[in-house]
Order: structure tokens, then sequence, then C-alpha cells
């Protein structure tokens, strides 16, 4: 009785020591070369016009996602899962906080997949059993969905067809003028 009362608690004090391991879903530990590896996010990257740049520029809210986002480029598996949190937080902010100017159904959907991604992305860096492949997909697709938010952003400033007949319009006329002002008066 006091042998297998003994083993026990040795078991049990080995047990408490031993270092908890990053394992896959698949059973695997996830060694430190996995965990080094770079994401290997786009590289491509929407610039706003100066329009759409105008707003944003004083968005806090954006240029934290934008920061968020850049950094996340450049992270590593270990890097992404530890910033899982924060970029959650940061495009849930960036989803709650749009301007009105630049408020639409567009920009507010981009923003709700946004945040979605970004939550995915925590839970699935918060499981007991890691998947490694999931979390490098969701964390590619994440500066992937914030250009196409910047799309919506910049097509909220982007001139309709009849902006463009408007101006057409007014060249005519000034070409008009322009014309006439330049006949001479024996002409008319």
């Amino acid at each position: 009785m006091k042998k297998t009362v003994f083993i026990i608690c040795i078991s049990l004090l080995w047990a408490c020591n031993e270092k908890p391991q990053t394992v896959d879903n698949k059973g695997r530990k996830l060694d430190s070369i996995a965990l080094h590896q770079p994401i290997g996010t786009t590289n491509e990257e929407v610039i706003l016009l100066p329009e759409a740049r105008k707003h944003a520029i004083n968005w806090l809210a954006y240029i934290a996602a934008q920061n968020e986002v850049d950094q996340l480029k450049n992270y590593n598996l270990q890097q992404t899962i530890e910033s899982s949190k924060p970029i959650s937080q940061v495009m849930e902010s960036l989803s709650t906080s749009i301007p009105d100017s630049l408020s639409s159904n567009a920009v507010m959907a981009r923003a709700n997949v946004l945040t979605t991604k970004a939550k995915v992305l925590e839970q699935l860096s918060h499981r007991r059993q890691l998947d490694a492949e999931a979390i490098t997909e969701v964390a590619r697709e994440i500066p992937l969905e914030f250009n196409n938010f910047k799309i919506q952003l910049n097509e909220l400033f982007l001139k309709t067809l009849e902006d463009f007949e408007d101006e057409l319009d007014e060249f005519k006329a000034e070409r008009d003028t322009i014309s006439i002002d330049s006949l001479p008066e024996a002409q008319l």
C-alpha cells in the first residue's frame, strides 16, 4: 500500500514538472522548426485613394488594423499564435468604429469578415491541440481580406457614370466658350 502511494506521488510530481508541449490536431508534437516557419502571406497591398486616405488617416482603429496586418505578414507560426488575441481585438474595434463618412453596407460587410477571420484565428490558436495548417491558412487570409476591405473603402470615392458625364458636359461647355472667344470679330 505504501509502495502504491509512493509511486502515485512520484508520478504526480513528474507529471507536474513536465513542460507542456505544443501538439497539433493529429497528435504530433510541433517542433521549434515548425513554430518558426514564416506564415507566407501575400505581399500585395491595395493603396487607398487620396479621398479614402483622408478619411482613414483619422481613424485610429484602421491605423491599428493596418499595423497588425503589416506585422502579420512577417510573423511565423508561434508569433501568429501569440498575437491572435490582439489581432482579434483590433479587428473587432475596426468593425465597431466605422466613421459615418466611410459607412456603407459593403464596408461593414468586409469589416465583419475581418472580425470573423480574426476570431477564428484566435479560437484555433487557443485549442489544446493546435492545427498548424488551419492556423496558417486563416493567417494568410487576413491580409487578403484587409485588401478587400480597402477596395471597398476606395469604391466609396470612385466616380459614377453620372459624374463622368457631368465632367464631360463641363469640358464641352468650356471648350465651346474658348473657341467662340478665340474667333476674330470679323467672323462673328
